[in-house]
């Protein structure tokens, strides 16, 4: 072989040759595992991870370029929620994103490791995820879902739109509501207060649902709060159906459901709470500390008022309360 040939070849190698692994290493890509406790079927839940994946995107993450992010749907099934928690685990994200207390408590058994940031989470110290709101000081941060106080305020709105109410049912899946305790104190001080009757009706299976309701209908005056609870978000369809059909005036938590035709709601703007979650992800995946980012309460709430159920119910709706209402369903 001459040797311009060779020189040839040699210089053709050098061409081929793959960039040095520096260069490929700084282009990692990231990986966000998502665990939703809702069914992937509710549309509210999927406006929020909407939400949360548009605010990740104003910050520069790019899904199949600079990340990748795994979802997995819990069902408000309690079995489902622990299997897809470490399904996510094992696959060794850079964080996770999870909502409400049985969902980043399925997650925190799993890893005291992986950065987690959560959304709808009512009790984060009680429930053992942080020793403090300023300082969390673990692999766990985010943002509540709503104040205690809150419980006073459905137990008022509730009784402003239906004046006859004397007894109201709490209604939550106590294995995916978070504890009844935390607002508790407020919903009974406002019920007594205003002479109405309160019970816990703790439900377990979807079949349930419309006996609670059929009781309230049974003697005049019931009424019924839905708790903050994925189980209960997951049946809002089959809720509101039958408040309709046993006509008791129903509070939700999610001013959605008060679209869905549901009679009132009050509750935390959700979609915001997502995208402020994004900003923690995004802090977290450029190299923050989840203990040392603070959780963070709610800021804005929502209230919704369906005029066209009430007039199905034959209530009339005050205008005190319709001159606080951010949108009326006419």
């Amino acid at each position: 072989m001459r040797r311009r040939d060779f020189v040839k070849i040699i210089a053709g190698s050098l061409v081929a040759w793959p960039p040095a692994a520096p260069a490929q290493q700084s282009a990692r890509m990231r990986r966000i595992g998502v665990l939703m406790g809702f069914a992937e079927s509710d549309q509210a839940a999927q406006s929020w991870l909407a939400a949360f994946r548009d605010a990740l995107a104003k910050l520069g993450w790019k899904g199949g370029s600079n990340f990748q992010i795994e979802v997995r749907w819990g069902s408000g099934d309690a079995n489902k929620i622990r299997s897809s928690a470490k399904e996510l685990v094992d696959l060794r994200p850079d964080a996770i994103f999870g909502q409400t207390t049985p969902v980043i408590g399925a997650l925190a058994r799993e890893t005291q490791k992986i950065p987690i940031v959560f959304a709808l989470v009512s009790d984060p110290i009680g429930s053992g995820f942080a020793t403090s709101l300023a300082h969390p000081g673990g692999n766990i941060t985010g943002f509540t879902g709503n104040d205690p106080t809150i419980g006073g305020k459905w137990m008022e709105l509730l009784k402003e739109i239906a004046p006859r109410t004397v007894r109201v049912a709490l209604l939550s899946n106590p294995a995916t509501a978070a504890p009844a305790k935390f607002y508790m104190p407020s919903i009974q001080a406002t019920a007594s207060s205003l002479a109405v009757q309160v019970s816990a009706t703790p439900i377990h299976a979807k079949d349930e649902i419309e006996g609670v309701i059929a009781a309230l209908s049974r003697d005049p005056g019931g009424g019924l709060i839905v708790m903050p609870d994925f189980f209960t978000s997951s049946n809002h369809d089959l809720i509101i159906a039958l408040a309709a059909r046993y006509r008791v005036p129903t509070i939700f938590n999610d001013p959605i459901y008060a679209e869905s035709g549901g009679l009132i709601a009050y509750g935390t703007d959700f979609p915001e709470l997502f995208r402020r979650a994004a900003e923690y992800i995004d802090r977290v995946l450029k190299g923050a500390k989840p203990g040392e980012l603070p959780i963070q309460q709610p800021t804005k709430y929502e209230l919704v008022i369906n005029h066209k159920t009430a007039k199905a119910l034959g209530l009339t709706i005050p205008e005190s309360v319709l001159s606080l209402a951010d949108k009326v369903i006419e």
